[in-house]
């Protein structure tokens, strides 16, 4: 199960928010609070409160549909910002010109996930058995493009006739 919160027009570039994104991704919700607590960029405390919204939706859809969720499980699973639209906006240049340029606006997005110790041993078990075959066909294709160019010389390069 996931459990989204999205902050629509904020009025900083994605780039910069994307800076704040990249320390959170994977990690546990308390320990990206905590980063998001003492990280000094100016949109820290915005994507902290989206954070704890989205620890807030999860919380109430567990009430609400009956679902057993702990909340210490819960991770950052997707942290994404996109590109809302530009300002458009005009400076004065010299000699009565205008240069034009743009404000830019994202939109942030979070998703947060439980970590399942067992799911992942289940996905394990059923991966290691159907890869067998995957790893013998790789094996082999390895092998015929090792014996192309292992007994094979290399071809010099000849001059350009002039």
């Amino acid at each position: 199960m996931e459990f989204r919160a999205e902050a629509r027009f904020q009025r900083v570039s994605p780039q910069k928010v994307r800076l704040v994104l990249d320390l959170i991704k994977g990690m546990r919700v308390e320990r990206a609070l905590d980063t998001l607590a003492f990280t000094k960029k100016r949109i820290a405390p915005d994507i902290h409160k989206l954070v704890r919204s989205a620890v807030q939706n999860a919380t109430y859809l567990s009430d609400e549909k009956g679902l057993d969720i702990d909340v210490d499980n819960l991770y950052v699973k997707r942290a994404v910002a996109n590109e809302g639209p530009r300002l458009k906006r005009i400076r004065p240049a010299p000699m009565g010109r205008a240069f034009r340029y743009q404000r830019r606006i994202s939109h942030i997005e979070i998703a947060l996930a439980e970590k399942n110790a067992q799911a992942k041993d289940d996905v394990a078990t059923v991966v290691g058995e159907d890869s067998a075959p995957v790893k013998a066909a790789a094996a082999k294709t390895s092998a015929k493009t090792k014996g192309k160019t292992a007994g094979k010389p290399a071809k010099k390069k000849s001059a350009a006739k002039r």
